[in-house]
């Protein structure tokens, strides 16, 4: 009977297949092991971290420091649930983290940390809210439209019987102010419902429209305010409407320009991102297009609130540009997202490049 010998598989190779990012410290909270998902996760190297303080490798954890320390005192773990942690870059991470405790070859205690990264989850669940939200909004905007138009072309309709019947230059001043008022809130709405016709869709370079909307921008900018681009030259053709996305991208990048006010650097963006879900659906390739001013920022409370329709922090603006943006980068498949913070505000509008 033949024997076949079975091969060994060691739990550094074990914990280097595992997706969830694993470190273990040992009772004076320095790396004693970590896995390749934690490396990946932080931006960091095994053998720079081995040995190395857990605060010293991840700088985020210092803040954590005196509950690691209770919990290897009492020998007792916790679970905490989407906090953000900080790579070396700056960026943040959200994650589920796990903390237990464990005791190995009769030495002091340590501890055991499981990370998972929730941020596509989360991802995910916000972009489908938003969809939701803008399809929500979309629909109460047509039923107020019809509402509203009805009514508009009747009192335009009488205006215009009452200055036949009334040719003298005293009433037809009040005539022309009912019908210029009609014609204006005519406008309004047909602008709040965005383009009325489906996108003519065809193969067309993303840096070409990109340069055309810069060239545009760029001439109605101040002379203090610099547009710089940092393309990805390998992003290949995507399938779209070229009038619309020139549109979609305008109404962005001159949103920044106002923000701005006179002075500042704006940064046109594009990059590929792989196996990427645009709300439900996940596609193997998605053009990435950020939009990135170093203003002011926008406020926390209004952040959530851009993308519907009359919300303005401007005197003088619509709050329109943002919503009509988002619903042709809809109708193309995509989403736009935004982050802020006082001196970097970011739009990012993904297309997905894998379908026609």
């Amino acid at each position: 009977m033949k024997l076949v010998s079975r091969s060994r598989v060691t739990a550094e190779e074990v914990l280097d297949g595992l997706t969830t990012a694993v470190i273990a410290v040992d009772e004076h909270l320095r790396v004693a092991t970590l896995n390749s998902a934690c490396e990946s996760l932080f931006g960091i190297s095994r053998r720079m971290a081995l040995g190395v303080n857990l605060a010293d490798a991840i700088p985020h954890f210092k803040t954590f420091e005196a509950r690691l320390n209770d919990a290897l005192r009492t020998v007792t773990g916790f679970i905490e649930r989407e906090i953000e942690l900080l790579r070396h870059d700056g960026s943040g991470v959200t994650v589920d983290w796990t903390v237990t405790p464990f005791i190995a070859g009769g030495k002091k205690p340590g501890l055991l940390m499981e990370l998972l990264a929730v941020d596509r989850h989360l991802r995910i669940s916000r972009d489908e809210q938003l969809m939701a939200h803008f399809d929500a909004s979309r629909e109460l905007i047509r039923g107020l439209a019809h509402e509203i138009k009805n009514p508009l072309g009747g009192i335009r309709g009488a205006a215009q019987l009452l200055e036949r019947e009334y040719p003298d230059d005293g009433h037809r001043e009040y005539t022309r102010v009912i019908i210029k008022e009609a014609d204006r809130l005519q406008n309004l709405v047909n602008r709040m419902l965005g383009p009325n016709r489906l996108p003519q869709k065809a193969r067309l370079n993303v840096h070409e429209v990109l340069e055309h909307v810069r060239r545009l921008v760029q001439a109605e900018a101040p002379p203090e305010v610099t547009v710089l681009r940092d393309y990805d030259p390998s992003i290949p053709e995507l399938y779209g409407d070229r009038e619309q996305l020139i549109q979609a991208t305008l109404n962005i990048l001159r949103n920044a320009l106002q923000a701005l006010a006179g002075h500042g650097t704006i940064v046109l963006r594009t990059r590929t991102r792989r196996q990427f879900t645009i709300g439900a659906v996940r596609h193997k390739l998605v053009a990435q297009i950020d939009v990135e001013d170093d203003g002011p920022g926008i406020a926390p409370a209004m952040i959530e609130k851009i993308f519907y329709p009359m919300v303005t922090t401007r005197a003088e603006g619509t709050g329109l540009g943002l919503p009509i943006a988002q619903y042709l980068v809809h109708s193309h498949g995509g989403l736009i997202e935004c982050r802020s913070r006082p001196g970097c505000t970011l739009f990012t509008v993904y297309l997905p490049l894998d379908t026609e």
